[in-house]
Parts: C-alpha cells; sequence; structure tokens
C-alpha cells in the first residue's frame, strides 16, 4: 500500500507543505504561503533590530498550505498520509501560559510583540547575552561549552529573559518557554499543558544550554544569580528532550479535520530548519551542508569516536542526536547572507521608489509598473555584470556583518564594513565584494572546522540562492577550494521533515534509512577555478585584516 508524508518547513518569510511518497521521496505537490501579518511589516522594528512573529501567522499558513498541496494530489492521498513533521527557524522562543499558549494568542496580548515568537534574526537582547556569557566564565560549569562557549543574543535565555525584563505584563502572566518547533507538533496533537510539550533535542541543546552531563538545563542558581526574574522557570520547562525520530503523538481530531487527514497520523518531534535540511541533503560524516537563504545554518554530523571529548569552539553549538540520532550534530552558520544582497538592493531602490515612484512626467500605473521593473532586475543586472569582473581586480573588501556574525565566535555589536572604495567604484564592483565577502565567511567557519580537528572532505548546498545564482556558488566554491554539491529539491528542509515523518511513523526504523529511500540527488557540481582560488587565498587574507580592525578598533 502507498503510503505518504507531510513535512512542513517553517521559514523566516514564509511555510511550505510537500507531500511526499514515503516510500520512494516522490514530492507529488508543494504549497507555500506567506505570513500575512510579518508581511506586513508589523511587530518588527529593524531600527532597534527587533523581529517578531505572531504565533496565529503560523497557524494560518499551516493549514492554508497542508489543504492547498493535498488538493493538488490525486484523489485519495490524504487517506494514505501516515505522518507529518515540522522543521522551523530558530532559535525562536516565546513565553507560554500554563496550557501551553503562546501568549499572543491570548486577548489581552494579541497586538503585544514580547508575547510573540522572538524570530532567530532579532538582536534586542545582545545586553543579556553578554552577562550569561560574563556568568559561564565565572560559573564553576560553563553552561556554554557544548555551544561553542560563546552565548548568542539569537538564542533562547537571552531572549527570554530581555522580555521578562521589557514588559512586566507578559512577566505577571508567562509560566513557561517555548521554542515554535516544539509549539507546533504541540498543537496539533492536542497538548493543553505546558509540562506535556516534547521538548526538542535540537532546539534546547543548541540553544537553551540543556546538556545531560549537567542534568539538562543550567542550574537554578545559575538562572537566578543571572536575574530573579528567571526564578522558577527551570522547574516549569523540561528535564528531558527528545531526537526528531520520536512521535509526539497522532493527529488532534480538531486538525484532523481542519487539515483533512486521519486521526492515525503520526506527528513527529520538531527540529530546526537547518538541521532537518541537512537530512534532506544527504548529510553524512565530514560533509559540510550549507543551507544558504537569509542567513546560513551550517550542518555536519561527526561520529562520537571523531568527537570524543573535543569541544569545537565558536560554533553554535555540538548536540548529541541534533541532526542523526546516535551522531553529534554540529552547527555553525552567518547571521546574513542572501539578506545582504537584499540590503544593497535596498539602497539601489531608493532613488526608483522615492523620485521616479513620485514623478510627474508619468502616471501612477505607469510609474508602478516601471520602478516594479527595475527593482526586479536590479540583482540579475548587479550580477551580470559583476561576474565579468576578473577576480583580480576585486580591490574592494567588505566583510559579512551587517547583520552580526554569528560564528565563528559569536558577536552580534558588529556591523559590515566596506573599504578600498575609489572613484571608479560601481555598484557591480561593490557587489561583488559582498558576494566575496558572504564567501569568506563560510571560509571562516570551514577553517575554525579544521583548526578545532574536524574532518570536512566534500561541501553540499541546499536552498535558493544554491539553485538559482550561480555566480555566488562558483565564487563559494572557488573560496573554499572545494566542489560544492547542489542539492536538486529547492524543499531540501522539507524533505528532511518529511523523512523525519517517515521514521517516526514507523515506514523506516532509522533517519538513515529514510535518507537513503526518499532522497533527491543532486541537480549541479561547481569545482573550484584553480587560478581564482589562488587569488582568492590572498584577498581573504585581506578580508582577515579588515575584520580584525572593524572588531578591535570600531566595534570593540
Amino acid at each position: 500500500m502507498e503510503k505518504y508524508v507531510i513535512g512542513l518547513d517553517y521559514g523566516s518569510d514564509s511555510a511550505r507543505a510537500i507531500v511526499v511518497n514515503a516510500l520512494t521521496g516522490e514530492t507529488l505537490a508543494t504549497a507555500v504561503k506567506y505570513y500575512p501579518r510579518w508581511k506586513e511589516g508589523k511587530y518588527c522594528n529593524p531600527a532597534i533590530n527587533q523581529y517578531r512573529q505572531h504565533p496565529q501567522d503560523y497557524i494560518d499558513v499551516l493549514e492554508a498550505s497542508v489543504k492547498e498541496a493535498l488538493a493538488a494530489c490525486p484523489a485519495g492521498t490524504a487517506e494514505k498520509v501516515v505522518g507529518i513533521a515540522f522543521d522551523t527557524s530558530g532559535s525562536t522562543p516565546a513565553f507560554t501560559d500554563a496550557t501551553g499558549t503562546p501568549l499572543a494568542l491570548l486577548p489581552e496580548f494579541a497586538e503585544n510583540p514580547n508575547a510573540m515568537f522572538v524570530l532567530w534574526k532579532d538582536h534586542t537582547a545582545i545586553r543579556e547575552a553578554a552577562e550569561i556569557n560574563r556568568l559561564c566564565g565565572e560559573w564553576n560549569i560553563d553552561y556554554s561549552a557544548y555551544e561553542g562557549g560563546i552565548y548568542s543574543s539569537e538564542w533562547f535565555w537571552a531572549k527570554a529573559l530581555h522580555v521578562l525584563r521589557e514588559d512586566e505584563h507578559v512577566r505577571a502572566k508567562a509560566y513557561s518557554i517555548v521554542e515554535y518547533c516544539e509549539w507546533l507538533p504541540a498543537l496539533i496533537t492536542g497538548v493543553t499543558k505546558s509540562d506535556d510539550i516534547v521538548r526538542s533535542r535540537c532546539a534546547c541543546g543548541h540553544k537553551a544550554m540543556w546538556h545531560e552531563q549537567w542534568g539538562g538545563l543550567p542550574s537554578e542558581e545559575f538562572l537566578t544569580t543571572l536575574d530573579p526574574l528567571l526564578a522558577g522557570f527551570r522547574s516549569r520547562l523540561f528535564e528531558k528532550t527528545e531526537t526528531a525520530d520520536k512521535p509526539v503523538g497522532k493527529l488532534s481530531p480538531e486538525w484532523a479535520e481542519r487539515l483533512g487527514l486521519t486521526t492515525e497520523v503520526v506527528v513527529a518531534g520538531g527540529a530546526f530548519d537547518c538541521h532537518m535540511g541537512a537530512v534532506g541533503a544527504g548529510v553524512t560524516p565530514h560533509t559540510f551542508v550549507r543551507v544558504i537563504g537569509t542567513s546560513t545554518c551550517d550542518v555536519m554530523v561527526a561520529t562520537y569516536e571523531e568527537i570524543g571529548h573535543k569541544l569545537i569552539k565558536g560554533i553554535c553549538g555540538q548536540v548529541d542526536g541534533s541532526v542523526i540520532p546516535g551522531m553529534v550534530g554540529l552547527e555553525a552558520g552567518q547571521s546574513g547572507f542572501g539578506d545582504i544582497y537584499a540590503w544593497f538592493k535596498r539602497v539601489l531602490e531608493f532613488p526608483l521608489k522615492e523620485i521616479v515612484g513620485k514623478s510627474d512626467l508619468l502616471d501612477e500605473e505607469m510609474k508602478e509598473r516601471l520602478v516594479a521593473e527595475a527593482c526586479n532586475r536590479i540583482i540579475p543586472a548587479l550580477t551580470a555584470e559583476a561576474e565579468k569582473i576578473p577576480a583580480e581586480e576585486s580591490t574592494v573588501i567588505a566583510t559579512d556583518w551587517m547583520n552580526g556574525r554569528r560564528t565563528p565566535d559569536a558577536n552580534q555589536l558588529l556591523k559590515g564594513t566596506i573599504t578600498g572604495l575609489t572613484l571608479g567604484s560601481t555598484a557591480p564592483r561593490i557587489f561583488r565584494a559582498l558576494v566575496e565577502a558572504t564567501a569568506f565567511g563560510s571560509k571562516a567557519i570551514v577553517d575554525r572546522f579544521r583548526n578545532e580537528g574536524v574532518q570536512i572532505d566534500s561541501v553540499i548546498g541546499i536552498g535558493g540562492i544554491a539553485l538559482k545564482s550561480p555566480f555566488v556558488m562558483q565564487t563559494l566554491s572557488d573560496v573554499l577550494n572545494m566542489p560544492i554539491k547542489v542539492c536538486k529539491t529547492d524543499q531540501a528542509c522539507a524533505l528532511g521533515a518529511a523523512m523525519f515523518a517517515a521514521t517516526a511513523a514507523g515506514v523506516y526504523n532509522r533517519v538513515e534509512d529514510a535518507q537513503k529511500a526518499m532522497s533527491s540527488g543532486f541537480a549541479m557540481e561547481y569545482t573550484p577555478n584553480a587560478a581564482n582560488a589562488k587569488l582568492y587565498e590572498e584577498i581573504y587574507r585581506k578580508y582577515l585584516k579588515v575584520g580584525e580592525f572593524t572588531e578591535k578598533a570600531l566595534f570593540c
């Protein structure tokens, strides 16, 4: 009998649902839905790096995407769906009441950003992260040891503490805290108590300083020394975590009806998008998987024997079972990648929107069409011209820290820099420098892994940029001086979620078995240009010098 699974991938701007044949990996249908409130720019303030998402957005796109995907499948598919799984961005926590309901779903908090999910790229908690790092350095246990030794403002405890300090109303109502990769499975299985939410090994290990070595979360004494406002939360959170291949329950009657599925559908545990994406891409030991989008997340797996007692410094953590159960998951990444190109595009859009868009020479329809066409063609035009510039003429040097630095060595206070400008510097030359900067940021991560004793033999790229931007990918291959395979599917994260759904539903005994059966394969491979690779070694050293000056002299 045919068996199908649904993988749900929740990204920064949208969520997509894919319906997959659990036996072959064939994708029957895909549906993508944008978060309606987020699309309007609600609850965000980029000037202070505040990015919040309403849980109702997540609910709306869940129902809409699954229904649309199923509607595009042959008749009878829904009845044969056996499993469903989520991946989400992270760390993206929210406060809940005792029922496990995010506070923003309660009427009194419906428009309060502090009651919403704090998106991964929210950097409002820089002060709190610094305090956590200071205390970790002074405490008898370094609770950040398995998270690279540097706690980030992008992560669980920093964000939670910041909100508690900012908002007395949230503080008065908050019972617990949940990552949204944990909340979505709980939602559709009908969990009504916060204490019953199954906690993600991936989220908790990489972002909440959970580790078996010290009995789970940091001690109550540590947390209350950090700030008394955290008193009691540890006991209302969790001791156990589970890997994402474990079922957390079955669809509740309510959600079975809302999604058009049966109550026999098994719901898998949740995990972060890039971790499931790495599984969907075919990660194995010594493979460096780059999930390339608005930011990047770099994921690897290693055997217990290889890692041993090593603590990899300056990354986003090493967690047993966070990617593939039975292996250590390693995570790194960049706080900005596609976002950097998007920023430059917005800079160039200014005269189009503010001058052409307000011109008296054209009617309103023509202005709108002209501005839209010009804006849509900026990146392709920049790319076409940047490609023509030889690597030896890459005299503009940039850093990739417009949104701070995630790894190596998290520092969200950093800002981007561009140097080497002359009166002859053009927009395509600056764009090329930005592309090279994002590649250099990747090389810094690869170098850190290797310097810490982690073997990297191959690179896999996934995501929209990997599939759609040959210029970016060739530059990345040249800078890393390594071949890069690009995953065939543009939904590797959702496919990875589908693999976990198939495993949780019992179609496969192990995630690795699901990988082998359901893999999409590769669309293309980039090989480094030897001459460019040599040139980039020299330019990379300049990048490091600019970065050192930026960090130590400008934003220390």
